[in-house]
């Protein structure tokens, strides 16, 4: 769909400003602090931030994958309960869970001093549970909140996938884990890599959990350069550093959309057959998939709950809680209407023809460069992006006035937002494309429809699972933005996030309790109605979604 390119490029441009901005910073800036950096600083850093990735993409994956498989795919005790209290642990941000956790592991907090009571001790040294601060704690942190960007995108790939394929499997004796292996991977991998993708680029992203829970990755790296030594040179050379890891990433995930051709014909997307579990594994699934929502969600969560009433209950609500509250909704959501339909552009631009071997290089080039933006910290986006605003502001004298007060207006915030989370709908779209089978783009040109018509009228329809998942996490993130919210949000204007972390920089906990379960409280409404909301048992078909004479594809490989 060559005619969505000027779009697709235009949204790319304006993703690069802020890492051309880096780059330039990073080559003429100061050239003294890199050769102590290369010796002092990135060897360890870049170390501590694998093996952080490794262990957090791990987690994400199989929690993620195998949630979705056993919610899909089986019927056992309280399915229907956990397959949305699954998504609950996206409400909070890692470094929110961070906190908690700290406190609930404390050798003063809940589980040790309940131990102590039951047990009859009085040593903290007497019960020797896992240190939280160290690089085990955060992955076990990090990957309980981000395991439902792949759990989403692996169970929307296992609800629309080929239902037939899957009876034939267990027709052949085939069950369990063989049928997982054989046929529900395969299938959905794409889906399950993007989501995976996402989760990590999302662990690059974060300083304020690595920091507090004393792993030095390359991105707390960039915060220490830039507040200790004021070097945003410094910083921005670390940040260099942390693209190439990005590359790779991106590089990684590309491969394995590779190797996806396409999907189910349209009108086989139906969802699988539930299998009833015997009694005993009925039980063991349902605990499978409690424990992650547990440790993701009820113990943080409740941990805030308790903390936030306590608050309450001595000093009332904070009067300015409101503000915040309507200052964080009005950015997500002006982000989200901005993001959407930029990352459509760039899927149905990337798509072609629907076959992925005939996708141009320029095409796939804009979508994955769209992705780099979401693998920059927020706090060094915002800096490119004033970096950028500058240089206008020295280039052309009508903007003299103008740029200067973008910086510090709800304009700068959103441009902010857009660069970061443009990488989130375009992902979950290119792998929702990947399901539309090409003879659907066939029939419908045979027809004499245009680009356009084929994108609202065809496409659209069967993208708006995938839409509506994109929606949640632009909107998720978006309010759980911190650096960027910090640099670049006007005066005396106060988010739920950075209310949140000016509290716990003075060190009143209880005080940002507050506002940590407001940043809870606001998104699980949108967390529970896209869980429960608009599910159907069928994916909306050509006929179903349009009156279009276009039947649906018959099925064989392009």
């Amino acid at each position: 769909m060559r005619f969505f390119r000027p779009g697709a490029a235009a949204s790319v441009a304006l993703v690069a400003l802020p890492v051309v901005a880096l780059v330039q910073a990073a080559m003429w800036g100061a050239g003294d602090l890199w050769p102590h950096l290369v010796r002092h600083v990135l060897p360890q850093a870049a170390v501590e931030t694998a093996l952080l990735l490794a262990g957090v993409g791990a987690v994400v994956a199989g929690v993620g994958a195998g949630t979705a498989w056993l919610v899909s795919c089986y019927r056992f005790p309280g399915r229907r309960v956990l397959s949305w209290a699954l998504i609950l642990p996206l409400a909070l941000p890692t470094y929110v869970s961070a906190y908690a956790w700290l406190d609930v592991m404390h050798p003063a907090g809940p589980v040790q001093s309940g131990l102590r009571a039951l047990l009859g001790l009085t040593d903290p040294r007497d019960i020797p549970l896992p240190e939280m601060r160290s690089l085990g704690g955060c992955v076990l942190v990090m990957g309980s909140v981000l395991y439902p960007y792949a759990y989403l995108a692996a169970r929307a790939a296992f609800d629309t996938q080929g239902a037939d394929l899957l009876r034939a499997g267990r027709s052949l004796g085939a069950g369990g884990w063989r049928l997982l292996r054989s046929v529900g991977l395969p299938m959905a991998w794409p889906a399950i890599a993007a989501g995976t993708t996402l989760a990590l680029l999302e662990t690059l992203n974060d300083v304020g959990a690595a920091e507090f829970l004393g792993v030095r990755t390359l991105t707390v790296s960039v915060y220490v350069t830039w507040i200790t030594r004021s070097s945003l040179e410094g910083a921005a050379q670390i940040a260099l550093a942390l693209l190439v890891l990005v590359g790779l990433l991106l590089a990684l995930d590309g491969w394995a959309r590779a190797r996806a051709r396409g999907g189910q014909a349209v009108r086989e997307m139906v969802r699988p057959d539930l299998a009833p579990l015997p009694a005993g594994r009925g039980l063991l699934a349902a605990l499978l998939c409690a424990v992650p929502a547990f440790l993701g969600f009820v113990v943080p969560g409740g941990y805030l709950l308790w903390a936030a009433w306590r608050r309450v209950a001595e000093f009332g609500l904070p009067p300015a809680l409101g503000a915040w509250i309507a200052n964080s909704v009005l950015l997500s959501a002006i982000c989200t209407a901005l993001v959407l339909p930029s990352a459509l552009l760039l899927a149905s631009n990337a798509r072609g023809d629907g076959r992925p071997e005939r996708r141009g290089v320029l095409d796939r080039a804009l979508l994955r460069l769209s992705m780099f933006g979401y693998a920059l910290p927020g706090g060094i986006a915002a800096v490119g992006m004033i970096v950028v605003l500058g240089a206008m502001d020295e280039m052309t004298e009508g903007l003299a006035r103008w740029v200067p007060a973008l910086s510090g207006t709800v304009g700068a915030v959103v441009l902010a937002y857009y660069v970061r989370f443009l990488a989130v709908p375009a992902a979950g779209l290119d792998a929702a494309y990947l399901r539309i089978q090409p003879q659907v783009d066939w029939s419908a040109r045979s027809l004499g429809a245009g680009p356009w018509k084929t994108l609202t009228r065809i496409h659209l329809p069967q993208l708006l699972p995938a839409l509506s998942a994109s929606a949640l996490l632009v909107f998720l993130d978006a309010m759980k933005e911190l650096p960027a919210t910090l640099l670049l949000r006007p005066f005396n204007r106060e988010t739920l996030a950075t209310a949140l972390y000016a509290e716990a920089a003075r060190g009143t906990y209880e005080e940002g309790a507050v506002a940590a379960l407001a940043l809870v409280v606001v998104s699980l409404p949108v967390i529970i109605l896209l869980a429960t909301g608009g599910r159907s048992r069928k994916t909306p078909s050509i006929r179903g979604a349009q009156r279009d004479p276009v039947g649906p594809a018959k099925e064989h490989s392009p």
